[in-house]
């Protein structure tokens, strides 16, 4: 049978009379631009999340972004991430002149090793920023100790881990400032391009406002204040009423235009509140490929603080092109994330980037580029379809013996 490596069709139609509601409704009220759509979501996402701040924004770079700007990232400073991720976790560091460190990544859950952040620590340190990779929280008592020790924030790249846990706390409440990613193939997706920034800070969040809006108004002045020492806060005789907010037109900052549309919260709303039954889904779906695929299969590991979201299964194999041509043959979808890890990218070189390894070789990350396949886990597969891909990869290493 085919199997699909996912289809977001299911869930549209799961959800589709509440959600064509909600679109309708955004659409006559004509506040597209914020507004209350907005803002329930948000809250509601504070409320999920157990955190003070959420703002939304144009999308999970953006988010990266911002965060960082807020964080006072500056042209030449450095943070340190891994190399084993999607390319927009260092492309945004790098995108505001600031230089991505890459660390080798752990054996066992292919996320950043915390033991190895201390030596990449140079006097241009400004950021720790991990990655919970394909849905699995980092170790982040460990990553948090160090960055505490050594004046760094800790600003985490949460794209793929919406609603996973890490010691009964969620993904992206765990350090500074959490950015998250609602392009519509995430666990929480839109109908299109979206993200997030959290933090229980008070002035980041202030920064992370005046960023994604120009550096405009008191939130620009009050971040200008902290981050150059310079608050001029702006005065206006006119009146600010429900349409016009006179102060959006002082400018303290030089700042970007991301903001999340209330189109993309009409959608997002009606599935955050299904989330969890999304997510279990997925770790029935992994629970089940953990237990009946064969031990030839490496599957990844994680420690019992760790609730992973599952937002993608990703085994090792030594046959990788082999594995996924088979998987192809039969019907079976998969995916390679990521084939060139960000070290080896042409993107970077020793202008733009550093590499924290020997030889300028980081080996466990290139090992996993070369091994990964992921196969289907979305919340909405038969039972049929799950032992259709257990079945599959099963007779593929059968047959090599």
């Amino acid at each position: 049978m085919n199997v699909p490596f996912l289809d977001l069709k299911r869930q549209y139609e799961q959800i589709r009379t509440e959600a064509e509601q909600n679109v309708s409704d955004v659409l006559q009220s004509t506040g597209y631009i914020g507004g209350k759509y907005v803002r329930e979501f948000e809250q509601a996402c504070e409320g999920y999340l157990g955190i003070s701040h959420a703002h939304g924004c144009s999308n999970g770079t953006d988010a990266l972004v911002l965060a960082l700007r807020a964080c006072g990232v500056r042209p030449g400073d450095e943070v340190i991430t891994t190399p084993f991720t999607f390319f927009a976790t260092a492309e945004a560091v790098a995108s505001i002149g600031a230089v991505p460190v890459f660390v080798d990544v752990r054996e066992s859950d292919y996320n950043i090793d915390p033991d190895l952040i201390e030596a990449a620590i140079s006097d241009k340190t400004k950021a720790v920023l991990p990655v919970h990779i394909f849905g699995a929280p980092c170790d982040m008592d460990k990553i948090n100790g160090i960055a505490k020790a050594h004046g760094l924030y800790v600003i985490e790249d949460a794209a793929q881990a919406f609603g996973s846990g890490y010691k009964e706390r969620k993904a992206g409440a765990l350090g500074d400032i959490g950015c998250f990613s609602f392009y519509p193939t995430k666990n929480l997706g839109g109908c299109g391009d979206g993200g997030m920034v959290v933090t229980d800070d008070e002035r980041l969040s202030t920064a992370l406002l005046a960023f994604k809006e120009h550096g405009a108004g008191m939130n620009g002045a009050k971040t200008k204040g902290w981050l150059e020492g310079v608050e001029e806060l702006p005065e206006t005789d006119e009146k600010q009423t429900e349409l016009y907010n006179p102060y959006k037109y002082f400018n303290y900052l030089i700042g970007y235009n991301s903001r999340l549309d209330a189109l993309q919260t009409a959608v997002l709303s009606v599935k955050l509140k299904h989330l969890d039954e999304y997510n279990s889904n997925r770790s029935r779906i992994a629970a089940k490929y953990m237990n009946a695929l064969t031990e030839k299969v490496i599957r990844p590991k994680y420690g019992n603080d760790i609730m992973p979201c599952w937002h993608q299964f990703v085994i090792r194999s030594s046959f990788k092109k082999e594995l996924c041509a088979y998987l192809s043959e039969n019907g079976i979808g998969n995916g390679t994330f990521y084939p060139v890890p960000l070290h080896k990218q042409k993107a970077f070189d020793k202008t733009n980037a550093r590499i924290s390894g020997q030889n300028g070789s980081l080996p466990m990350a290139e090992r996993l580029a070369a091994e990964t396949v992921c196969l289907p886990v979305f919340p909405e597969m038969t039972e049929e379809e799950v032992n259709a891909v257990i079945d599959t990869v099963n007779r593929f290493y059968a047959e090599r013996a």
